[in-house]
C-alpha cells in the first residue's frame, strides 16, 4: 500500500484542496495517460478475478431503466416505437409478408440520480482541468469528449469485485442522510466480511439507499442524500481501487463545502483517476454475498462503445 495522507475526521475545505494538490495520481502512469486507475486492472488482476468463479451464479448490479417520471428524475427517458406489430393482421399488404418486426427509439440523459451508469474521467473537471491536468475545454458541445472518454473501456472491464455492505455492518436497513460512509466504516466492513480491498479491485459500497427508494419511494433530487464522505478518498487511494460503485449518486447532499461542489466526484474522477459507477442496485448482490458468506467475486462490466462520450449506462454483472 502507498503511504498516503489521511484526514483526521471530517476534513475542512482547505484540507481537501491541499489533498487534491499533494495526493493526486497525475503523471503516475505517464503524462499522456487517460485511463487513470484502470491501469491497475492488469491481466494478472483479471486472472485473479476469473479464479473467484465457483458456482457460476450471476447477479445484476443495475437498476431497471424505465420511462417513468418520478421526483428524482431530472430528464425523462424517451421511448417511442418506430415499428410495431399493431394492425398487421388486418392489413392485406402486411399479411403477405410472414416476417414481423418491431423497433423503438430510446433516448436518455443517463447522468443523474436514477440510472446505473459509469462516469468516465471526462465527466468532471475542477479549476479548468480534468484528470492528469488536461484542459476541460477538450470536452466541447460539438465534438464531445475528445479525451478521457468512455470508449477507452471498449474491451470491457473485468476485475475482482468487492462488496462492503455498510448498512449491514451498522445494523440498519439503510443509512440516513446525515450519517455518511466514513473510512472507519470501510475498515469495519472489511473485518465483518473477512475481506480486504486490494489494488485493482472494483469496490462496491452498499448504503441501502436503493432499498430505501424501493420501500419509501423516490424523493426529489434536492432532498438530503447519503454517500461516501470525501474523507474516504485517502482510503481509496491507499487501497488502490480501480473503480468505485455505490447505490448512491456518489456525493452527499446537501453539499458540504462552499467552493467544492461534488467533492467525492472531483476526488475520484479528477485527482485519483478512479472511475465511478453511480446508482447501482446492490440489493441482490448483497443477498447473494451474504448467502455464500463471500464478499468477493468476479465483476464484469461492458459499457456501450460510444465515441467521445462522458460515460455510459451499464449493467455490472457479479459472478460468484
Amino acid at each position: 500500500m502507498e503511504d498516503a495522507m489521511a484526514f483526521a475526521g471530517v476534513p475542512t475545505e482547505a484540507e481537501v484542496l491541499a489533498w487534491y494538490r499533494d495526493e493526486n495520481n497525475w503523471g503516475r502512469w505517464g503524462q499522456q495517460d487517460q485511463l487513470g486507475a484502470l491501469n491497475l486492472i492488469t491481466t494478472a488482476k483479471r486472472t485473479q478475478a476469473a479464479a473467484l468463479v465457483q458456482t457460476g451464479e450471476t447477479v445484476s448490479c443495475a437498476r431497471p431503466i424505465t420511462t417513468d417520471m418520478t421526483p428524482d428524475i431530472t430528464h425523462q427517458v424517451q421511448r417511442f416505437m418506430v415499428d410495431s406489430g399493431e394492425a398487421r393482421d388486418t392489413d392485406p399488404l402486411e399479411r403477405r409478408n410472414s416476417r414481423r418486426g418491431a423497433a423503438e427509439f430510446i433516448g436518455m440523459v443517463f447522468h443523474g440520480q436514477t440510472i446505473t451508469h459509469i462516469d468516465a474521467l471526462s465527466h468532471y473537471s475542477y479549476d479548468g482541468l480534468m484528470y492528469n491536468g488536461v484542459p476541460a475545454g477538450v470536452v466541447t458541445s460539438r465534438e464531445g469528449a475528445q479525451s478521457h472518454a468512455i470508449d477507452l473501456t471498449a474491451q470491457g472491464l473485468v476485475s475482482r469485485g468487492v462488496l462492503l455492505d455498510i448498512a449491514k455492518v451498522r445494523g440498519v436497513d439503510w443509512l440516513p442522510p446525515d450519517a455518511p460512509v466514513m473510512p472507519e466504516d470501510l475498515d469495519a466492513a472489511e473485518r465483518d466480511h473477512g475481506v480486504t480491498v486490494q489494488e485493482g479491485d472494483i469496490l462496491l459500497v452498499r448504503t441501502g439507499n436503493y432499498r430505501r427508494r424501493l420501500v419509501d419511494g423516490p424523493v426529489p433530487g434536492t432532498e438530503p442524500s447519503v454517500a461516501c464522505h470525501v474523507a474516504c478518498a485517502p482510503w481509496f487511494k491507499e487501497r488502490g481501487i480501480a473503480m468505485l460503485g455505490t447505490d448512491t449518486s456518489n456525493d452527499i447532499r446537501p453539499n458540504q463545502y462552499e467552493n467544492i461542489v461534488s467533492p467525492l466526484h472531483i476526488s475520484c474522477l479528477v485527482y485519483l483517476g478512479v472511475w465511478l459507477i453511480d446508482n447501482a442496485n446492490l440489493e441482490d448482490v448483497a443477498e447473494v454475498a451474504a448467502r455464500h458468506g463471500r464478499y468477493e467475486f468476479m465483476l464484469s462490466i461492458g459499457a456501450l462503445r460510444l465515441r467521445n462520450v462522458t460515460g455510459s449506462p451499464v449493467n455490472p454483472i457479479a459472478i460468484f
